[in-house]
């Protein structure tokens, strides 16, 4: 037999299709962030990049800092 298939159902899967779309936006707005964050910190000079991180919360430094290793190859103070 099929299962009978109710409004409640129907309303159930849709607010939790909307909030599973809701959390992948959200996702995708903080890494496209992160990135253009870590473009603008490359096209400052190693002093002020240096000053800027600092002002940051320490595991954002510690990720962005890796973000840029990873992608750009620069290290502390741009050296």
């Amino acid at each position: 037999m099929l299962a009978a298939i109710t409004l409640t159902s129907i309303i159930l899967w849709g607010i939790c299709l909307l909030l599973a779309v809701g959390v992948a936006w959200t996702r995708y707005e903080k890494k496209k962030t992160r990135e253009k964050f870590i473009a603008e910190l490359l096209a400052m000079d190693p002093d002020r990049r240096e000053k800027v991180l600092s002002r940051l919360r320490p595991d954002v430094q510690t990720d962005l800092r890796q973000g840029l290793m990873e992608r750009y190859r620069i290290g502390q103070g741009g050296r």
